[in-house]
């Protein structure tokens, strides 16, 4: 009997220390917003898409559909032009001197245009699609095809120039 006593004291403890517990007090959080320039556009993830599966495609000067191939501008202008409507300039030294948000190179987006100058002498040679974490669609060279690549490999980094927000919150970029 002595255990039984003992038993149904702890049972009893046990309930009165459960029912004396406060329940925690959970407050609404309200949910992270994202400042506008981040919000989502589905146009940017619809030209990202675009470019990478045109991953393969052959590298040919001038070209600017997926059945003649690609030049870097040939690409950018045909991706932009298929998924979005936005017809761009022809060639990159007219891409770069479009109007339109430069981007520093610590806040590039899916669908910013960037720029090289991989002949050495400070001009624009060569574009590319941003398409997030660190990594860029172009065209880059005869006998190749369209390919992605890191921005900061070393090739690309110091080749660098900048980069143009194209697609924005209204999806619009004015040209000269």
């Amino acid at each position: 009997m002595p255990v039984s006593i003992r038993l149904l004291g702890l049972v009893g403890f046990i309930f009165l220390t459960a029912c004396s517990s406060r329940t925690p007090i959970i407050e609404p959080v309200a949910a992270p917003k994202a400042p506008a320039s981040v919000m989502f556009n589905p146009a940017a993830d619809d030209v990202l898409f675009r470019a990478i599966g045109l991953v393969g495609t052959p590298y040919v000067w001038g070209g600017n559909t997926p059945s003649s191939g690609f030049d870097c501008s040939g690409l950018i202008g045909f991706v932009y032009n298929d998924v979005a409507g936005i017809r761009l300039p022809r060639t990159t030294q007219q891409m770069i001197e479009m109007k339109g948000p430069i981007v520093p190179r610590s806040k590039l987006r899916s669908g910013d245009i960037i720029f090289f100058s991989t002949a050495g002498h400070g001009r624009v040679s060569h574009a590319g699609i941003y398409v997030g974490d660190g990594r860029f669609v172009h065209a880059p060279s005869s006998g190749g095809t369209v390919r992605l690549d890191s921005v900061n490999a070393k090739y690309w980094s110091s080749a660098y120039l900048q980069a143009k927000r194209v697609l924005n919150s209204e999806t619009v970029v004015s040209n000269p």
